[in-house]
């Protein structure tokens, strides 16, 4: 948009804070080249568009917004003579890309010195050739800084989760294979008994009556009930009473076998009817090698689905084998990232699940909304640790008007007030030196904001702190979808940028001013 094109003067131009030290040469140069424009409410220019001029207001009143989601959210309004906006590092040049990053409104007739941004480069690079050279250094250390210790933050939370993954798979590989080596043992103990028997005098009719037996008690392991602790015990004390009326020796030791495998006395009555009393004893001993080995085999199934589940888990988490785009279920993404860090939970953490199943697949990035999904629990888990230890986090999902929520709430001590307007900001951490790096909160607000069009918010109190994430149940329309894939092009066009810069600046300071430091 374009204002009504006023008289500059150069006495008017020196008198705001950021010229005020300007010679009248420079000053005269600066209202020659530049012109002063007069714009009526509404808007000035446009977050994402080519950022052509440096506009420094001279009187009227300015609001600039930043776009989240579907909405402008204004970021700042202020009266105050001076201030500026718009192309202000034009003096970096097409090293990085050079547009608003915000939208600037007037609200009443406002009158601005608009500096075109290849003039305004110039006259900083020609009166202020230092303080560029210094602005330059900042500008890109700051932004090398930050790539590097995003990466860091990155692998700090793939070492967390590795070694997660490894605590949570060393459990059922070591049970798989103790329950190997005893099924092993058992199995011989087995072919010995049967062997005892076979030897023995029995017709026919009775081993095949034992072999019978042994099928319909492999039958009933399978579908063994639960019991409580109560129940087992009673029905234990049962079974250990009637074996020690029928003359088989420890029946103290085979009572709880078979109880977990769901035998009672009225299957042991069973037995006995079906075989001679002398060959009782040895048969109930070859039926609880039976029921050991089914329980056996039961636990290293068990086991190696666990596995299984883990290693399904982990590749849901790393979105390996999909593309990097697609409709998910959020649930999917949430109940692997759960797993993956579920040994960082320990006993005095409750997790609560509080899904709504009938939410749509939505249109997202899974694996990077699971880096979300891991900030956001880890802090949480973080504040309840600090807070004594204990607690409960719930992650709830949620249809929150046209968008899909997903809640993570925890019980810790809560994010004070006279920060909680900060913990989105790069590289502000409240962890000890060495212990956070401060970009999980920001990598997030950028994945969640930047790149889902959607939005991050927190609400807290001692005992309640909710983050929530909000994301569109709908892909955006294609006009913002390519702006999108072209801020993610420009912004790695960016990173590359960023890095040949330092490089260069690396070796400009080892190769020709070795003297000085940069």
């Amino acid at each position: 948009m374009s204002g009504q094109v006023m008289p500059c003067n150069a006495q008017e131009i020196g008198s705001l804070f950021l010229f005020e030290k300007l010679t009248p040469e420079q000053l005269g140069r600066l209202c020659g080249e530049g012109r002063v424009e007069l714009f009526e409410p509404g808007p000035v220019y446009a977050e994402g568009d080519q950022a052509t001029c440096f506009f420094v207001m001279i009187e009227g009143t300015c609001v600039l917004y930043r776009r989240v989601g579907d909405d402008d959210v204004e970021v700042v309004r202020t009266s105050q003579p001076g201030v500026y906006s718009g192309a202000m590092q034009a003096y970096i040049g097409d090293r990085v890309r050079q547009v608003y990053n915000n939208t600037m409104r007037v609200t009443e007739p406002t009158r601005f010195f608009v500096l075109p941004a290849d003039t305004f480069a110039t006259v900083m690079r020609e009166w202020f050739p230092m303080a560029v050279h210094l602005l330059e250094g900042l500008f890109f250390g700051a932004k090398n800084t930050q790539r590097m210790i995003g990466q860091r933050e990155r692998l700090l939370a793939l070492g967390s989760l590795s070694a997660g993954l490894t605590h949570e798979l060393n459990n059922p590989a070591a049970a798989a294979v103790r329950a190997t080596s005893t099924l092993r043992e058992r199995v011989a103990k087995m072919r010995h008994k049967l062997a005892h028997i076979s030897a023995g005098p029995y017709p026919p009719e009775q081993l095949a009556g034992l072999i019978d037996i042994q099928e319909r008690t492999a039958e009933r392991v399978a579908k063994a009930p639960s019991l409580s602790p109560l129940e087992a015990a009673d029905r234990e004390d049962e079974m250990s009473d009637w074996l020690d009326e029928n003359g088989i020796t420890e029946g103290w030791r085979l009572a709880p076998t078979f109880v977990q495998a769901g035998l009672d006395v009225d299957w042991l009555d069973q037995v006995a009817a079906s075989v001679d009393p002398e060959i009782l004893p040895a048969a109930v001993g070859w039926l609880n090698y039976t029921v050991e080995t089914e329980l056996l085999m039961d636990e290293i199934e068990d086991s190696t689905n666990r596995i299984s589940q883990l290693v399904g888990a982990a590749k849901q988490y790393s979105q390996l084998d999909r593309a990097p785009y697609q409709n998910a279920d959020v649930h999917e993404l949430l109940d692997s990232t759960l797993l993956m860090l579920s040994g960082k939970f320990g006993p005095q953490i409750e997790v609560v699940k509080e899904y709504d199943r009938t939410l749509p697949r939505i249109p997202a990035y899974p694996a990077e909304l699971n880096q979300v999904w891991t900030n956001l629990i880890d802090n949480a888990v973080g504040a309840m640790n600090s807070g004594g230890g204990e607690g409960t986090l719930t992650v709830r999902t949620a249809l929150d008007h046209d968008q899909l929520m997903v809640e993570f709430r925890d019980t810790g001590p809560g994010v004070p007030a006279e920060i909680r307007d900060r913990i989105f900001d790069p590289f502000f951490t409240t962890k000890p030196v060495g212990e956070g790096t401060g970009l999980g909160l920001d990598i997030s607000w950028r994945i969640v904001v930047n790149k889902h069009h959607g939005s991050l918010r927190v609400e807290s109190v001692p005992g309640d702190t909710r983050f929530q994430v909000l994301l569109p149940l709908t892909a955006a329309d294609e006009e913002t979808a390519q702006a999108a894939r072209a801020a993610e092009a420009a912004q790695a066009d960016e990173a590359a940028a960023v890095v040949q810069a330092v490089e260069a600046a690396a070796d400009h300071a080892t190769t020709e001013e070795p003297a000085h430091e940069h």
